[in-house]
């Protein structure tokens, strides 16, 4: 089975997401940003969300994490949540 592990920024808007991608380009901090801005609770852990299966997480998510390249910032991602900025760290076949 195919398992990931990832990071992720979670805000409310577009834009948010948009500008913190746009700092990250730049060389802003992943996690440091993650902690300062993300809604999700693991914001406090940088983002990390750990290693988890397809089907583990929403429609959106899985379609992200299984299919973009390793260590690049992909997003905005809307859920129902609001929107992601996500970092596959690491995914194995």
């Amino acid at each position: 089975m195919t398992v990931a592990s990832a990071r992720h920024i979670l805000v409310e808007s577009e834009a948010l997401c948009l500008e913190l991608k746009t700092e990250i380009e730049q060389g802003a901090d992943f996690a440091e940003l993650a902690k300062k801005h993300s809604s999700c609770p693991s914001g406090q852990d940088g983002g990390e969300l750990g290693e988890f299966g397809p089907g583990m997480m929403v429609p959106e998510f899985d379609k992200v994490v299984f299919s973009a390249p390793v260590n690049t910032v992909q997003g905005p991602v809307q859920t129902q949540f609001g929107y992601h900025l996500l970092e596959v760290t690491s995914r194995t076949e």
